[in-house]
């Protein structure tokens, strides 16, 4: 203690020294300090940094809103992939004509109905178009399998025009089909396959080039509007908030999923730049107390504003289980009976003693956790137990499950 108070006592009376790269702190003393010292030190300094460290809970407005006019717009084509080795679709009418039009295209004129191919397989091709892209920008793509083809392994997708919610071409899509899976041993012995993931669905990243601008303006005559990703009438009113702490009189909140900005006079002309500082302005966003349950997982999130009123809860389970057995009655010596086989049948009950707890106002989920835990039951009792708060109405928060 006696060298941590010298060197609090040098802090204080040697200044900061400017230099042209900016402030330089003192040169620190050397002090002889135990190992028991030194750790004194760390901890001091770890419980005094949060009091100067921002909220944890802060976000960007960028990453909470959406700017109206920069949104995506979905893409979709039917196009053909080739090179699958015996794995592509049978002799249907769809892909047949569809090899037979990708043939004239190169002068080759062959009847539909005098090809016969298994390499070929035809597709559904999908695609989000973000906003702001221009000509020769790139797109990842979705490939998915329209006819009975077993897998698009080794594929390779044949130039296909991707098409807008308008009928007019905005991508052209072409390039090799990456499934993250195989199909094999199909027609081995004893007709055995080996599947990892879905052979039919795969993607191609970069796979489209952009032919056409959409047009977008987000910048209007009386400035922008962010749109919220979650709307909520809190977290709306914070932002105009923090953004009026900023740019004073400049933003209100309309609704719970709107918020209008108002493009100060000394950004006019430099829109971007206001967007860009709007959207680094830092704010706390409001949580709805909910609780999401996938019983299909048995995964079970909930936020940190879930209440619960004071409630006493039981919890017991009974495990009927009934089976099956076989047995053999022999007939008695020298006697004319025969050997039959006998059915039986067992039953055991097993029931667990439930546990009766009162649970009392809880102000976080961290102390709701521990109380479910408490009582020793699984994932999927818990399910049930949430359920029944709900419909007793302690559980003050929205249950959702999947």
């Amino acid at each position: 203690m006696k060298h941590f108070t010298q060197t609090l006592h040098f802090w204080q009376s040697r200044p900061l020294t400017h230099t042209p790269g900016g402030f330089r702190l003192p040169a620190f003393p050397h002090f002889s300090l135990s190992a028991f010292q030194r750790f004194s030190l760390v901890i001091l300094g770890l419980s005094i940094l949060p009091a100067f460290s921002p909220s944890l809970r802060a976000a960007r407005i960028k990453d909470l809103t959406l700017v109206e006019g920069g949104r995506d717009n979905q893409l979709v084509g039917y196009g053909l992939v080739v090179g699958l080795a015996g794995d592509g679709d049978s002799t249907s009418i769809s892909v047949l004509r569809s090899v037979a039009n990708a043939l004239q295209r190169f002068g080759l004129v062959v009847p539909y109905d005098q090809i016969k191919v298994k390499n070929a397989a035809s597709v559904m091709v999908t695609a989000d178009i973000g906003a702001f892209l221009r000509p020769g920008a790139r797109i990842d793509l979705v490939v998915a399998s329209l006819g009975d083809a077993k897998s698009l392994q080794g594929g390779v997708l044949l130039q296909t025009p991707l098409l807008g919610a308008d009928g007019r071409v905005y991508a052209v899509a072409q390039g090799p089909v990456a499934i993250g899976g195989f199909l094999g041993g199909t027609g081995g012995p004893g007709g055995s396959t080996v599947q990892k993931n879905h052979p039919t669905v795969g993607t191609i990243s970069n796979g489209a080039i952009v032919e056409r601008e959409i047009p977008t303006t987000f910048v209007g005559p009386q400035g922008l509007h962010l749109l919220l990703r979650d709307p909520d009438f809190t977290s709306a009113a914070r932002m105009a908030k923090a953004i009026n702490a900023v740019y004073p009189g400049t933003s209100d909140a309309q609704d719970p999923a709107t918020v209008a900005v108002r493009l100060p006079a000394e950004f006019k002309g430099h829109e971007v730049d206001y967007v860009s500082a709007v959207g680094a302005i830092e704010m706390a966003p409001d949580s709805v107390a909910r609780i999401v349950i996938n019983e299909r997982t048995g995964t079970i999130v909930a936020t940190s504003t879930v209440r619960i009123s004071q409630v006493a809860i039981s919890h017991g389970s009974l495990t009927i289980t009934v089976t099956s057995s076989q047995g053999v009655s022999q007939p008695g010596a020298f006697s004319s009976g025969t050997t039959t086989v006998v059915q039986g049948t067992n039953t055991a009950v097993d029931e667990v003693k439930g546990g009766f707890k009162v649970v009392d106002e809880l102000p976080s989920i961290e102390r709701l956790a521990a109380a479910m835990n408490a009582l020793g039951v699984s994932t999927r009792e818990m399910t049930a137990i949430f359920q029944t708060l709900k419909r007793s109405g302690a559980l003050q928060a929205e249950l959702i499950i999947n």
